[in-house]
């Protein structure tokens, strides 16, 4: 059958001093390789090695796997991946080769001896999943992927690490480098995107898995540091991965102590295995880092062994192992070492080869990945063969959220309405799509930040997915709002056919805001339900009010801000966010109940800006008026009584910027054509941006300062946001 592959894609004192109190001793014979052609500068060892017997030559140069004295040449491989990095970083002069020079060991020993990928199919389902937290460390992962045998990272593409157009941009990218999971940088994020993943794994096993039939078995690892342990949101995921019992969730701490401001003993000394044995993960702290590879070896033998709660392994390090000059400083954190540092490295490390070499016997090591690979494909798409035969319709379930291939009709699940059906919030109405869609979208799942019973967003025919009931779709994610948006990005990047929703009130996606732009750099089409979207919640006051929300995610890339005004909108509004796989969408929700309005359309919500209503003739209007969410309800009215007086009036529905953008010019010049300068607008936030649809000489009515505690219909009277402030607008206008 054809592969199956997705579409997208303890305190400072209680540390040993002995691991990187100083540099690395000078090498000696345990740093060089057996291969006699690699061994130019040591003749006396060359010669013992020839000297040999054939029979002992040949089990030197075994796999791993095979003979106990190839140490030698995990050393080889381990300063390859050093060497690549530093080299890229020198050419860049830019980048931060400290972590991947100390990380290197626990690098190659997942990627060369514990993981399972294909290196040709980066988006094999089953794959196990590695996320550098730390991504300012990316050329530990691209040296990874580069001999692992990925053609996204090519030798080239490590010369041109940082570059324009390069693959190898200067923090991972996974709509840049294949085998690149999710995008990481600003830290804390990666190690959430990982429960994301963890998270999606134990779902999908939960639903598909069969009595022999694990179809769904494959790990998440995580590397994160000590800035990424510093990071709110890294406490908030790791608190949801304990809670949950995310078994399959291993995460490697680079306890190295430095940080760009110097050792962490000034910011940062608190106990991190007492604190996540608090979070209910399963601890080991591995004290030599550097060298000590059956220690860490053993440490993942033991995580793989905890089946109920993910793993933290504390790996002690140096950060920029083997630079006679700048090991164990901040100096080695942000910058290239410098010419002669890299020359003093290469002799205190026993390396003579040039750039960007990778030496035979290493290059021919990692070469089984690729067969190896290929092989583990071949076998689960065998098993999964099996497994259809015998489970025809979970199959084909399966089969849908790996290459996103959405129900046929699925959309005609979404309510319809008419002006005759009964006033109400659209976080309601929301919630009335939200139940609609989970019928019929295997893949769709979400939760809210402790608001569900206000942000209207639980799946009644669902219940929580939990640590022992994985294969239900209502995430509680509690007051987490920050990790909750970055846990989502990670299930989206999972699997393209898992659609994620979550929820908080508007002005909250302050709190969540990183994760939110991550969701539009990561092309990740996360759904974010986002209620009480104005000063018309009311009492709660100006710090619940949202005022510049809208105006700030319409001035973000790559994402769709969408402020539905009645019941059709709103479905509207759920076929296009589900439609965006590769963009996030923002539904802003109101709190107060809305008419629904003759005119709306989900045919209009798919253009972001359509006409309502219209008495003028020829496409000139006297006026224009626009609004969006609830507003749309006060320029509707508005229009009807400037048309009483005997005005052509135009009412338009902007419910997305983004989406009215991408219409062609002659549609945008049949909705706002551009010899009609007598333009209103109304929209309850910062009128900011608004400028763009009224024109210089139009007027945009809206909130530009904080709101405050009154009742809604108060709030509105106060702040001008009537019906009569827009007929006085366009007056002064036509």
């Amino acid at each position: 059958m054809a592969s199956l592959t997705s579409s997208s894609q303890a305190s400072f004192l209680s540390r040993p001093s002995s691991n990187r109190s100083s540099p690395p001793l000078p090498p000696t014979d345990h740093h060089v390789s057996l291969s006699p052609r690699d061994l130019p500068s040591f003749p006396a060892l060359r010669a013992s090695f020839t000297r040999s017997s054939p029979t002992l030559r040949r089990r030197l140069l075994l796999p791993i796997s095979a003979a106990a004295t190839d140490v030698s040449l995990v050393d080889k491989s381990v300063n390859t991946i050093r060497f690549l990095a530093i080299d890229a970083v020198e050419k860049a002069k830019s980048g931060h080769p400290g972590l991947p020079m100390g990380c290197a060991p626990m690098g190659h020993i997942l990627f060369d001896e514990v993981m399972q990928y294909n290196p040709k199919n980066p988006y094999w389902f089953n794959r196990d999943r590695f996320i550098l937290s730390a991504g300012h460390g990316c050329m530990l992962q691209y040296a990874l992927l580069h001999l692992a045998g990925y053609d996204s990272v090519r030798e080239d593409d490590l010369k041109n690490f940082r570059q324009w157009g390069s693959r190898t941009p200067g923090h991972p990218e996974n709509f840049e480098t294949p085998g690149v999971e999710v995008t990481t940088g600003p830290l804390g994020q990666g190690i959430a995107n990982a429960v994301g993943l963890a998270l999606a794994e134990k779902h999908l096993a939960a639903r598909f898995n069969k009595p022999g039939n694990e179809i769904v078995d494959h790990y998440t690892y995580a590397i994160l540091g000590d800035g990424c342990q510093m990071e709110g949101i890294a406490n908030e995921a790791c608190s949801l991965a304990g809670h949950w019992g995310l078994g399959k969730l291993i995460a490697f701490y680079d306890d190295n102590h430095i940080s760009i401001d110097g050792d962490t003993e000034i910011a940062f000394t608190e106990n991190v295995e007492t604190r996540f044995q608090g979070l209910g993960w399963h601890v080991i702290w591995v004290k030599n880092g550097n060298t000590g590879y059956d220690e860490i070896r053993a440490a993942i033998k033991e995580a793989k062994a905890v089946k109920d709660k993910p793993t933290l392994i504390k790996i002690t390090t140096t950060i920029g192992y083997g630079s006679p000059n700048k090991a164990n400083s901040y100096s080695v954190h942000g910058s290239a070492l410098g010419e002669k540092e890299v020359d003093a490295t290469r002799k205190n490390l026993g390396w003579p080869y040039g750039p960007f070499h990778v030496p035979e016997d290493v290059k021919s090591h990692w070469s089984r990945h690729i067969p190896k690979g290929a092989a583990l494909e071949t076998e689960w798409n065998a098993k999964f063969a099996d497994y259809e035969k015998k489970y025809p319709q979970e199959a084909a379930e399966l089969k849908s959220l790996i290459t996103v291939n959405l129900p046929t009709g699925w959309e005609k699940s979404l309510p319809t309405y008419t002006p005759e059906s009964p006033a109400d919030a659209t976080r309601n109405l929301s919630q009335q799509c939200l139940n609609a869609l989970a019928k019929v979208l295997p893949g769709f799942l979400g939760g809210s930040a402790d608001l569900a019973s206000s942000n209207m967003t639980l799946l009644k025919m669902f219940g929580d997915f939990q640590k022992n009931a994985p294969e239900e779709r209502n995430l509680r994610f509690g007051v987490r709002e920050h990790s909750m948006g970055a846990i989502c990005n990670g299930i989206t990047c999972h699997s393209p056919g898992l659609i994620p929703y979550c929820a908080t009130f508007f002005v909250f996606t302050d709190y969540m805001r990183a994760a939110i732009r991550l969701s539009a750099l990561s092309q990740a089409g996360v759904i974010y339900v986002m209620t009480h979207d104005s000063i018309g919640l009311g009492e709660d006051g100006p710090t619940h009010q949202p005022i510049e929300h809208v105006a700030s995610f319409r001035a973000m890339p790559n994402i769709l801000m969408l402020r539905p005004a009645d019941g059709t909108e709103t479905a509207g509004a759920y076929k296009v966010a589900v439609e965006n796989r590769k963009r996030p969408s923002i539904l802003a929700l109101s709190r107060q109940k809305l008419p629904h309005l003759p005119g709306t359309s989900v045919e209009g919500v798919e253009k972001g800006g359509y006409v309502i209503s219209d008495n003028s003739t020829g496409n000139k209007p006297d006026v224009i008026l626009m609004g969006t969410g609830s507003e749309l309800e006060i320029a509707a009215k508005a229009g009807e009584k400037l048309r009483e007086e005997g005005r052509a009036v135009r009412v338009v529905s902007l419910v997305s910027w983004e989406l009215f953008d991408e219409q062609s010019e002659e549609y945008k010049e049949s909705v706002l054509p551009s010899e009609v300068s007598a333009r209103v607008s109304i929209e309850a936030g910062s009128t900011f941006g608004w400028e763009k649809m009224v024109g210089s000489k139009g007027k945009a009515i809206g909130v530009d300062s904080f709101g405050a505690s009154a009742p809604a219909d108060v709030l509105y009277k106060k702040f001008g946001l009537t019906v009569d402030a827009v007929v006085a607008a366009a007056k002064d206008l036509c």
